[in-house]
């Protein structure tokens, strides 16, 4: 969004493709960087983790796609300035330097960001979904919400169990 530009929302249909064109843009740019995050996580687990989770992300993608068609709109990618931050320190993370451990901890920080920012988002556009009586598209959109959260829950786990215990050896 620009300097001078505001965004202006009628209704609360306006509102709710404007945060699926957000969720759009935010979920292509994680099909781009897990893989890298993949490649930089040095626990197999971790690896694992993040190419399951690359697997679901392409298709949360097409699943903002059945969205878009079931509210008679194009998809449209609306630039998604917070994941783009995310993005940005992840990347910070799998560039750093030091102990893979230690490293492995701080993907996994950057992670469960962005996780946490994908359940809020999809979260919210589910209820909107629903106040418009989209019953069908609510549905979907609790199925992408349903898998970020266990994303998150695997990550978790992967951090407790062992990447946490060993970065704290280091």
């Amino acid at each position: 969004m620009g300097l001078f530009t505001s965004k202006e929302f009628s209704n609360l249909e306006d509102l709710f493709v404007e945060q699926i064109q957000d969720l759009y843009d935010a979920e292509n740019r994680l099909v781009d960087a897990l893989p890298k995050m993949a490649e930089a996580a040095s626990c197999q687990e971790l690896k694992s983790a993040f190419q399951t989770h690359l697997g679901e992300t392409k298709e949360h993608v097409k699943r903002l796609e059945s969205v878009f068609k079931g509210m008679g709109v194009e998809p449209k990618r609306e630039s998604c300035e917070a994941m783009k931050g995310l993005i940005s320190e992840g990347e910070e993370m799998v560039k750093a330097k030091g102990d893979s451990n230690v490293k492995d901890a701080a993907l996994i920080a950057a992670a469960q960001r962005v996780e946490h920012y994908e359940i809020a988002g999809y979260g919210s556009a589910r209820n909107f979904a629903q106040r418009l009586g989209k019953t069908n598209l609510a549905e979907i959109l609790q199925e992408t919400l349903d898998e970020e959260g266990n994303a998150d829950k695997i990550l978790t786990q992967i951090a407790e169990e062992s990447t946490n215990k060993a970065a704290a050896r280091a």
